[in-house]
């Protein structure tokens, strides 16, 4: 039997159909591609935190509940005792879990554009998922569209990113509760740049019994733990709970998160910093007279070039050693759009600089 009789013996057509996720190669490039946090851990901080793994027992599989950790996340976050607390991989995992536990063919429903996760994972799991497209002036939810796709499809989720990943904005608050209200399923608020918006639906989870919050600690400055949490309904999360893989948040990962969290000074200082610079960049790139700037309430923005002008962009910067994120190929809303994290002052000085010299201005 050949390679390929092989391959599409074993494997399901959904799989086959699929591309891997692609994840650019940033050697030697100011990295502002990824929406990671650019600033380090001061030295003192540092050398606490490697005090603190000192007394890892590597040698024995770390508590697989991550009890101390829930306690801490918890407390830092306000998650009250009486929802369930789910802890992942990433919340990638997390978001892998929700749509494992669905049954076959099941309808998956997101606003596009959106984080690819959610298409990528629903397509491999051979789920029907399904795109309403986002208002083209601001990126906003189309209410009347997400209400009439929920009625004809009746999606066993839906997944409301808060801000919207690439676009950057929060969504109509009021529209995300009339979704919730209007859904049979669950709807999963996705809040994983929730440290730069100053917003979020945790508070409302009493309210609805099919609302589910999904965050990471990535965006915050933790993308190297890949740690992700989910609260909500207990008998929901219990039902996840049943699919989880054992002993999926390792022993260095639940006492370097604990011991992160207890300093959230540091994180609060950090995050400031990106929204400040935020601000200075939106203001810089809204001054270049050939661009569309999208506001922002995330740690990136969101541009759009001049028509068929995005990859050209792209490729200049890239020879002048910035990396950003090149969304054109993705077509729609998308078309020549590109998106940029904030990263340090130095590093977005050199960025706008390059963008300069690219646009000719």
């Amino acid at each position: 039997m050949t390679h390929s009789n092989l391959i599409a013996t074993v494997f399901r057509q959904e799989v086959l159909a699929l591309s891997a996720y692609s994840v650019a190669d940033a050697s030697g490039l100011i990295k502002l591609d990824a929406m990671e946090n650019p600033y380090h851990w001061p030295e003192p901080v540092i050398l606490d935190w490697l005090e603190s793994l000192k007394g890892s027992e590597l040698n024995r599989y770390p508590d697989p509940k991550a009890q101390k950790l829930c306690a801490t996340l918890r407390q830092t976050y306000a998650i009250s005792g009486q929802f369930g607390l789910l802890l992942g991989n990433g919340s990638d995992e997390i978001i892998q879990l929700l749509l494992m536990a669905l049954p076959p063919g099941a309808a998956v429903l997101a606003p596009a554009p959106g984080f690819v996760m959610y298409r990528q994972i629903s397509r491999s799991l051979g789920l029907e998922y399904l795109d309403v497209a986002l208002k083209a002036s601001d990126f906003d939810l189309d209410l009347p569209a997400m209400l009439a796709a929920i009625d004809r499809h009746r999606p066993a989720i839906i997944f409301l990113a808060y801000p919207n990943n690439p676009s950057g904005n929060l969504f109509s608050e009021d529209a995300v509760l009339e979704i919730i209200q209007a859904s049979s399923g669950l709807v999963v608020i996705d809040e994983a740049y929730a440290p730069f918006a100053n917003a979020g639906f945790i508070d409302r989870l009493g309210r609805f019994d099919n609302l589910l919050v999904l965050r990471t600690l990535s965006k915050l400055g933790l993308a190297g733990l890949r740690l992700g949490y989910i609260a909500g309904n207990p008998a929901i999360i219990e039902q996840l709970d049943k699919i989880r893989l054992p002993y999926n948040i390792n022993i260095l990962t639940q006492i370097t998160a604990d011991f992160a969290l207890r300093n959230t000074a540091l994180f609060s200082r950090q995050t400031q910093a990106i929204c400040n610079e935020r601000a200075e960049v939106f203001k810089a790139l809204s001054q270049f007279e050939s661009l569309t700037v999208f506001p922002s309430a995330a740690n990136f923005i969101l541009f759009r070039t001049p028509e068929n002008q995005a990859t050209a962009v792209f490729e200049g910067l890239k020879s002048r050693g910035v990396l950003i994120k090149n969304l054109a190929p993705q077509g729609g809303l998308l078309k020549d759009c590109l998106r940029a994290t904030i990263g340090t002052p130095d590093e977005n000085r050199a960025f706008l600089k390059a963008l300069r010299i690219c646009l000719k201005q």
